[in-house]
């Protein structure tokens, strides 16, 4: 059993931390102030493991920190967490840097020579950042099996043994392990975070965001 923050009350945050106490760990959502209403109605129906408190508070709590808040807020969330309380912690960030401001579809408000990840890793040089799961809708990501057939999610970071860590935790969501591709090192996520371009207009395109891709290899 391991202890997990999952910081963010929207619906990536519940689906990572229902899920989490489903497999049996014990889970502190975060939000910007304790009581957050989100938060405590998530605690009490998830089961026994779960509990809320302010972004501290949680990252406090967990032996391991999952970044679900909203992109552009992510630098000042894990700000409010307490860089502390994040030194040595593997910190899976599965965020988007989406900018709704001029309405849909959104814009990176970060591309090209930079990510959310790599300025997560900048801001906080102690964590262990692994950028996963930004790539599938939230229900998707704890539970692929929604889709048919095999498809792909991606793990980007410097240290080797976090990303291991973090694919041990994917296959505990249902992600085989041949379906986990590293692609390299923090700057990869660049990659990831721009195929949300992507991910937006195939929404739009299909009208639904249960799909994924499959990265099928030749011989």
């Amino acid at each position: 059993m391991t202890t997990y923050a999952v910081l963010g009350t929207g619906s990536v945050g519940q689906a990572i931390g229902g899920k989490l106490v489903t497999l049996g760990h014990e889970v502190a959502m975060g939000s910007r102030t304790a009581g957050n209403a989100n938060a405590v109605a998530w605690a009490a129906t998830a089961g026994d493991g779960a509990r809320e408190g302010s972004f501290a508070d949680a990252a406090a709590f967990g032996d391991v920190v999952v970044n679900a808040t909203s992109g552009l807020g992510s630098l000042a969330a894990l700000q409010a967490a307490g860089a502390d309380n994040l030194a040595g912690k593997l910190l899976v960030d599965v965020a988007n840097p989406l900018d709704f401001t001029g309405g849909f579809p959104p814009v990176l408000s970060v591309s090209n020579d930079d990510s959310l990840g790599e300025q997560i890793q900048r801001a906080f040089p102690d964590a262990r950042v692994v950028k996963t799961l930004n790539t599938v809708t939230a229900d998707v990501m704890v539970e692929p099996s929604r889709l048919p057939g095999r498809h792909t999610v991606f793990v980007s970071g410097d240290g080797v043994a976090a990303k291991e860590q973090v694919s041990r935790l994917l296959q505990s969501f249902g992600w085989p392990a041949d379906d986990v591709i590293d692609l390299g090192d923090i700057t990869t996520a660049r990659g990831a975070e721009m195929y949300l371009a992507l991910w937006v207009r195939l929404y739009g395109a299909v009208g639904s965001p249960y799909f994924n891709v499959s990265v099928v290899r030749g011989a």
